[in-house]
């Protein structure tokens, strides 16, 4: 079974979806097996990832995994990515289009919370890692995939309200394990995205984020044009020129998860 990673954050904007594909990149580049799941109905990290829908003969999707309500019917939806790079082929992605948001109205229904779980069983065994881009809500999309993962990691930006949801979504993990038939399931740590240090408030909220997080701050990614630029144009930050720093920052991003993560 691939070691899961639900990242999330209670508010839009953090930067889960960036933090999701590029750690994603990173790992396959180590050689890593990765799946990435799309648990947001808006599929940002699907068209990152170079996955065009076809409407004339729609793919699976997570939606539908999720619907069949079946054990290991994930192993049906795992595609390969767009990208063309020679790490591509170790990054396989479950997509989402806006249809998920047909699975929040079976919320009420016996046992939704377990259907990704179920799903999942099995279905990633020839993975190492799979990486969960979670909507910002702590809805049942957001409930599903924490009852499936093993860790939870939080993105946020340097940004006050970013941070204090960043604080709800740890504290949310750290409180409703048991609730979700996951008593084993743990915070990693959080990314503090898009710092700017010539912004005084981004200064202030680093310290902030320091204090509130202590050692579970894995690091901070700076503002750069090139990262916008490969979210973008749906591109592997090696292909984008002069974007060796922040590559970096990813890399050792990922070096941590697999000394945290086993």
């Amino acid at each position: 079974m691939a070691r899961r990673v639900a990242i999330g954050n209670n508010k839009g904007g953090a930067k889960k979806t960036t933090t999701t594909i590029r750690l994603a990149e990173a790992l396959a580049k180590r050689g890593r097996k990765v799946g990435v799941l799309e648990v947001d109905p808006q599929g940002n990290a699907s068209r990152r990832l170079g996955w065009v829908d076809d409407p004339t003969n729609p793919p699976l999707t997570t939606s539908e995994a999720i619907e069949a309500n079946a054990y290991g019917v994930a192993s049906q939806v795992w595609q390969p990515i767009g990208w063309d790079a020679e790490y591509a082929d170790r990054i396989v992605l479950m997509p989402a289009r806006f249809t998920l948001q047909d699975r929040e109205t079976e919320a009420g229904k016996t046992g939704a919370w377990r259907r990704l779980a179920k799903a999942l069983r099995g279905a990633d065994d020839h993975l190492d890692y799979v990486l969960m881009d979670l909507q910002p809500s702590l809805g049942h999309l957001t409930q599903m995939a924490l009852a499936a993962a093993h860790y939870a990691f939080a993105s946020a930006e340097p940004e006050y309200d970013s941070v204090e949801a960043a604080i709800r979504f740890r504290d949310f993990v750290n409180t409703s394990g048991e609730d979700l038939g996951n008593p084993d399931l743990a915070f990693l740590g959080i990314v503090a995205s898009e710092y700017d240090m010539r912004d005084g408030g981004h200064v202030g909220q680093l310290a902030n984020i320091r204090k509130l997080f202590g050692d579970d701050l894995w690091g901070v990614v700076p503002r750069r044009a090139k990262l916008a630029q490969a979210d973008e144009e749906a591109k592997p930050l090696s292909q984008i020129p002069g974007s060796h720093e922040i590559r970096a920052v990813y890399e050792l991003l990922a070096e941590r998860l697999e000394k945290e993560v086993r």
